[in-house]
């Protein structure tokens, strides 16, 4: 018989502890609340099936980055290459992408904002894997330790992130957009943005937080309006059409326009740095924004223990270092290309550097009369 929690003002963390220490009673008899067991798995059926979907989605998107990745490659090993958007595998993965996303979208309707933008994970773990498997690159300790902790933290994350099923109406939208929480969030905001929007600019500051700062802000208004279009679609086609309200229009141009400025900042950050430094700080500051978006704007750990918040936002941060171990810097592997070994053309006898010497003659200077030319070392290689 299990000791009777202490009665206070910790009871609901005392209760979240209690489920946590239940998580293995899958199917049991009796009222087991554990994170496997049956009634967790009817009360929590729904979101499942949204994070199911957007786990899917992510590693179709990862599937689809290594086959561009693959098309890319084979193109360089041409002698003529052709464009890339020519090719059948290119947009074989353009189509993949478009299907993941998809997927990801239909997620945002059924489940909260909080389970679905960390595992933007799963793309990152999925990519790194079918790299190994499929174009051979090397699989490092790091790459292990980081999708381990990224499993872990996913599990974590899914495991206490809020359980709320909030059915997403044009009349609740239009309620949280004017929520007292969301306007001061939205002023601050664009203060922040706007801010930041002048350094880059004016100042010419090109630094990578500032320009993933700027798309992490957009993004928290992407994931505000694509849970607001998707939740209102899901909707229409469970319950009562939305289409018909101003407020799913103003979503979707919201969704749009803040996507495509996204993609800007994004480019221009990737012009300037690696992706491995890239894809780790964007993916953390998505997340991080995305979350606070739906806690602000959809009020998803209204209520929430202590405790449940604490450890899904440990298994975010595991979610987050595993991310950083496996996009750490990799050692660059020589591409194979097409090339012609000028020192087996018969007759013929090359000098050992292929590129001038810097001490030596410039590019397309003709020796003076001379049918030999002097190395550094002070040797004279017959031409």
């Amino acid at each position: 018989m299990a000791a009777p929690a202490p009665a206070g003002p910790g009871d609901a963390a005392w209760a979240a502890l209690d489920a946590w220490s239940r998580n293995f009673t899958y199917w049991a008899p009796g009222a087991g609340n554990g994170s496997l067991s049956g009634e967790w798995y009817r009360r929590n059926q729904i979101h499942l099936f949204g994070a199911l979907l957007s786990i899917l989605g992510n590693l179709v998107i990862s599937i689809s980055l290594n086959i561009q990745k693959y098309s890319h490659l084979h193109l360089a090993q041409q002698e003529h290459p052709r464009p890339f958007f020519k090719t059948a595998f290119w947009w074989g993965g353009v189509l993949l992408m478009a299907v993941g996303e998809t997927g990801n979208f239909a997620a945002y309707g059924v489940a909260p904002v909080t389970v679905i933008a960390p595992l933007g994970c799963v793309s990152v773990t999925g990519s790194a894997m079918i790299s190994v498997m499929f174009l051979k690159e090397n699989l490092r300790a790091s790459d292990v330790l980081g999708m381990t902790l990224t499993f872990a933290g996913m599990y974590l994350l899914v495991n206490f992130a809020p359980n709320i099923t909030q059915a997403v109406s044009a009349r609740t939208v239009q309620y949280n957009l004017v929520g007292w929480q969301f306007l001061i969030y939205v002023i601050l905001e664009i203060l922040i943005f706007c801010i930041l929007l002048y350094f880059h600019k004016r100042k010419g500051t090109k630094h990578i937080v500032i320009l993933l700062t700027l798309v992490a802000l957009l993004a928290s208004l992407t994931v505000i309006s694509v849970k607001a279009v998707s939740g209102m679609i899901t909707f229409s086609v469970t319950d009562t059409v939305q289409l018909t309200y101003p407020i799913f229009y103003v979503m979707f141009t919201i969704m749009v326009a803040s996507c495509v400025f996204q993609v800007k900042f994004l480019n221009q950050a990737t012009k300037l740095y690696n992706l491995t430094t890239v894809v780790p700080v964007n993916h953390i500051f998505f997340t991080t924004s995305a979350i606070v978006a739906g806690i602000v704007f959809y009020q998803e750990f209204l209520g929430a223990a202590f405790l449940t918040i604490f450890i899904y936002l440990f298994g975010c941060s595991l979610s987050f270092l595993g991310v950083v171990l496996i996009t750490r810097t990799r050692e660059k592997e020589p591409l194979q290309r097409s090339y012609i070994d000028f020192g087996n053309i018969p007759g013929k006898q090359m000098l050992d550097r292929i590129q001038p010497d810097s001490n030596g003659l410039p590019c397309g200077t003709v020796p003076d009369g001379s049918d030999s030319i002097k190395s550094q070392s002070g040797q004279k290689k017959e031409v």
